[in-house]
């Protein structure tokens, strides 16, 4: 699946209101190791492919600015809406920004998002974004963060599961696939894992995985 075939998957998604990938509270997971990655007060987080992520509320809410990136101008709208405020929108490049307070969104596709137009950013905090994409999609998305923030720490959330029993998305990412891609510009370690209760949509057992990222010092 190519960039411009994914994004009308994932815009078609949210017009039909197929929405069940979306956690209506925050993640424990998240709760649980955002310490890990020891940032100062105020430090911005990037959480990419955020939807309407709950998880941008709790992390607004320590005292973090949260800038998300959402391909769909339906999900951002709906995010807003739903905290009961009206954000500034601007345009951001080939994007639209829409801020809030401590949460800024950018509604349009990540691969369009320059680092310019995003910022520098202390952290990254990515639960629904790698395992949204296909194989192919992951490796240019990865390529891409790595050129739109640096090595910055980062939480990532992925999915384990015996992809022959199941169509993605979410789709399988497994452990020699995180090393692969990120192993070049970061320390990795698994923080926890933990079997998906009922297994993923009720049909495969799976296992939820969180790691940490520490970028490695630059080469000479």
């Amino acid at each position: 699946m190519d960039v411009a075939s994914n994004a009308v998957f994932w815009q078609e998604k949210w017009e039909r209101g197929e929405t069940g990938f979306h956690e209506a509270g925050g993640n424990p997971l998240l709760t649980r190791h955002i310490a890990a990655l020891d940032l100062s007060a105020g430090a911005r987080i990037f959480v990419p492919l955020c939807g309407m992520s709950q998880d941008m509320v709790w992390l607004a809410g320590q005292g973090y600015r949260v800038i998300g990136c959402e391909l769909s101008d339906i999900a951002v709208r709906r995010f807003f809406d739903d905290l009961g405020v009206t954000p500034d929108v601007v345009q951001a490049g080939l994007l639209r920004c829409f801020s809030a307070g401590a949460i800024s969104v950018f509604a349009g596709n990540i691969f369009d998002l320059t680092p310019e137009v995003l910022g520098p950013v202390e952290a990254i905090y990515d639960r629904a974004a790698l395992i949204a994409l296909p194989e192919d999609l992951r490796r240019a998305y990865v390529a891409g963060l790595l050129a739109l923030t640096g090595p910055v720490p980062e939480l990532l959330v992925t999915l384990a599961y015996d992809q022959s029993r199941l169509k993605g998305p979410p789709f399988s990412v497994d452990e020699g696939f995180v090393r692969e891609v990120y192993g070049e510009a970061y320390e990795i370690r698994r923080l926890e894992s933990r079997e998906v209760p009922g297994g993923l949509k009720g049909r495969c057992p799976a296992t939820e995985n969180v790691w940490k990222f520490s970028p490695l010092p630059a080469r000479s």
